[in-house]
């Protein structure tokens, strides 16, 4: 038996060993449920402050992250628009300058073909001034005929004959005197000046007869010239019309102009010539180099004798304004850099907003993983709620417990209790 000392009364009292047990078993059932429930809200209390410590943190780290994006692609997009604006200023003003440039060529260029125009007109005068001289010529030797055989010739027949014999040979000479050519065609004649100067002044010369009718027409003679680099200089489309004095339909020079320029389109030439020899009384073309460009663009008319200088004076025009064109393409080529340029920007930024999605969507599932983690610490705090109030009720029960209540329907237990009271 062990005896026990009553804190309140101060006896002392005896009990077994079973009831001692019991005894000790409410004590340290009292001193777990306390320290039970102390650790209990020691947990709360630290997992209530890591979810708020992760919440902040991650929040923090998220905002920070998108702060320094936001500003990297400021800068980003401040640098493009800086870097496009100063490009762009260099390109206007380069084109500028090219295209003024250029418009200085192409006055030059006029101004020479007024020069060489002017020069033609001169030897054109000069020619004038020959034929009217064999004119002239002709006039005193058939007077002198006339003088000479006028005593021979005594009938109607003769005089006749000798008229048309008279007219015959002054259209041969008109003729010959006109295109320059003996026994030749206005084709062969072109050809023939042409290949006269090929080896010396058109070296580089590329100047054949149209042969691709594929189109349904085509033109009479194609040239074209390059520089040392292969790049096409110029390129003329040639179209040769001639007629006799004897064709009874008179053609114009405007019939054949349209389909002039649709040839010229269709083998991408630059310039289009027609060399004609019809309209032949025309003051307008006997007059010279004739620019019909208000009808069609780059075109002329021309005869015969103009043929080499229509083509140097084209040609020199064209290499002057050669190195403005190589110029111009240069800049259309920095032109193409600079949309590039634009184009890769575009390319980072659509590149930058899917990364910023893509880590828009890993900080959202790692937010929603956060969200499942407290849910389901709350479920574990719900859980050791409910144990705690388990505990509670548990302990609730303890305390009622006394030694009458374990001894109600305990015979041998309430005799063993009030034996121990009625000890002294």
């Amino acid at each position: 038996m062990n005896e026990i000392i009553c804190p309140h009364c101060k006896k002392a009292f005896k009990v077994d060993e079973a009831g001692f047990a019991d005894i000790l078993k409410q004590v340290r059932n009292h001193e777990f449920d306390r320290e039970l429930h102390e650790r209990l809200e020691l947990l709360e209390r630290d997992k209530d402050n890591a979810i708020k410590l992760a919440e902040a943190n991650t929040k923090n780290a998220l905002q920070a992250d998108m702060a320094k994006k936001e500003t990297e692609l400021a800068e980003l997009k401040a640098q493009r628009d800086a870097l496009v604006s100063e490009l762009k200023a260099e390109k206007d003003a380069e084109i500028a300058r090219l295209q003024a440039r250029v418009d200085s060529a192409e006055t030059e260029k006029k101004l020479a073909v007024t020069e060489a125009v002017n020069k033609v007109e001169k030897e054109r005068d000069a020619l004038a001034g020959q034929l009217r001289y064999k004119d002239t010529e002709q006039q005193l030797l058939a007077t002198s005929l006339k003088e000479q055989f006028a005593t021979e010739i005594k009938t109607k027949d003769d005089i006749i004959k000798l008229k048309d014999e008279e007219i015959a040979l002054r259209k041969d000479m008109k003729a010959k005197l006109s295109t320059k050519m003996v026994g030749e065609t206005l084709e062969q004649h072109c050809e023939t000046e042409f290949n006269k100067l090929r080896a010396t002044g058109f070296q580089n010369a590329y100047f054949e007869k149209d042969n691709d009718a594929r189109s349904g027409s085509k033109g009479d003679y194609i040239y074209r010239e390059t520089d040392q680099s292969g790049n096409e200089v110029i390129s003329i489309m040639f179209e040769m019309k001639n007629e006799g004095d004897e064709t009874s339909t008179k053609h114009r020079n405007e019939d054949f102009l349209r389909e002039l320029d649709r040839d010229r389109s269709e083998k991408k030439c630059e310039y289009a010539v027609l060399v004609s020899l019809l309209e032949a009384d025309s003051e307008l073309y006997n007059a010279g180099i004739v620019d019909v460009s208000h009808k069609y663009p780059k075109m002329y008319v021309i005869r015969p004798q103009f043929f080499i200088p229509i083509i140097t004076l084209l040609r020199n025009a064209a290499l002057n304004s050669l190195k403005y064109k190589s110029e111009l393409a240069l800049v259309r080529a920095q032109n193409i850099d600079i949309t590039n340029f634009e184009d890769n920007i575009n390319t980072f930024k659509e590149g930058f907003a899917r990364n910023y999605d893509l880590a828009s969507r890993k900080f959202k599932t790692a937010i929603e993983e956060i969200d499942k983690t407290i849910d389901h610490l709350q479920k574990t705090k719900d859980a050791l709620l409910s144990s705690e109030n388990n505990l509670r009720l548990a302990n609730d029960k303890a305390q009622d417990l006394t030694i009458k209540r374990l001894t109600r329907g305990n015979p041998t237990m309430a005799d063993k209790f009030a034996e121990i009271k009625s000890q002294p």
